[in-house]
């Protein structure tokens, strides 16, 4: 079993720093019933960024013996993560961001997880899903303790993922129609279930989830972010027009009424919040200022999907 670790990244120098480091850190020293670790490697792929991440690790390649770089134009996440799947050696494919720091035993637990699941099963049909932590603790992130809010139940995400290389190019990859935030992996996730490949959970894999507080001057490209899922999510949906993608996108009169619900209108909105959300960050707490935020960022991010499909005849 030899590991590839493919990583898209885009002007995220600072953080992807602490990412490759805690990579070169990891132990396998482990034994698998009818498995053994080969080794790993870290599949880096600079997709176009403009701060100094190339020259950085040029700089500073012998810190990073595991790490190989590919450079591309900008083509967004899917795209980057296609090319480092093609460049990669590995016949087990990880795939993180580039904000996630990683645990010394994080490849071993993916490692155990998937010998146990291909011993039991007889086939290699599955995927295993490790834990992801949010955290916004540039200086220290593994210090963050589990959250609720941390759990996720999305099928198929890239944040923190292991499978098997053949089982991955028989899905086809991703997609690479998606070029803007969102929904790229979760679509490669309906065709791995359509294949009748397993979710496996592995809390032990645990990654923490840098993403800087909330501020003020955040919430404009907060709110382009809804626009762009708003657009790849009719993509999503014009590949897979099912009731479960619906869900997943939050195309329904169900999501269009709650967001509508719980924020009296509209009149809840980033504008008549941000006097709130101000107090909120001066007192020390943007976590609760970003869930509050996130209702009128559901609701624009759900209004922009039906108005992109009104406009494309979907609605």
């Amino acid at each position: 079993m030899f590991f590839s670790v493919v990583i898209p990244t885009y002007n995220r120098r600072p953080i992807l720093e602490k990412c490759l480091r805690a990579l070169e850190q990891q132990q396998l020293k482990i034994r698998l019933e009818g498995e053994a670790i080969e080794g790993y490697e870290v599949v880096l792929v600079d997709d176009g960024s403009t701060d100094d991440t190339v020259a950085w690790l040029q700089r500073e390649a012998a810190q990073f013996p595991h790490v190989r770089l590919i450079q591309q134009d900008h083509g967004g996440p899917a795209e980057g993560r296609n090319r480092g799947v093609e460049q990669a050696r590995g016949d087990v494919i990880v795939f993180i961001d580039s904000d996630l720091v990683v645990t010394e035993g994080f490849l071993a637990a993916h490692a155990t997880a998937l010998a146990a699941h291909w011993r039991h099963s007889g086939n290699r049909l599955c995927f295993t899903y490790g834990a992801v932590i949010n955290t916004a603790n540039f200086e220290s992130p593994s210090s963050e303790p589990h959250k609720l809010r941390d759990l996720s139940w999305a099928y198929f995400a890239t944040g923190n993922v292991a499978i098997d290389r053949q089982v991955l190019e028989t899905s086809g990859l991703f997609d690479t129609r998606f070029r803007l935030y969102g929904w790229e992996d979760l679509e490669l996730g309906e065709r791995l279930r359509q294949l009748g490949v397993v979710l496996v959970r592995c809390p032990e894999a645990v990654g923490y989830h840098w993403h800087p507080a909330l501020s003020l001057e955040q919430i404009p490209r907060l709110i382009q972010v809804e626009r762009e899922r708003a657009k790849m999510g009719l993509v999503f949906y014009r590949k897979h027009p099912t009731r479960r993608v619906r869900f997943i996108i939050q195309f329904t009169l169900l999501h269009r009424l709650l967001w509508e619900l719980l924020t009296l209108g509209g009149l809840l909105n980033e504008r008549s919040l941000r006097p709130l959300l101000a107090w909120l960050i001066r007192r020390g707490k943007p976590g609760l200022a970003m869930e509050l935020l996130r209702l009128p960022l559901n609701r624009i991010g759900v209004r922009a999907l039906f108005a992109e499909a009104r406009a494309e005849g979907l609605a």
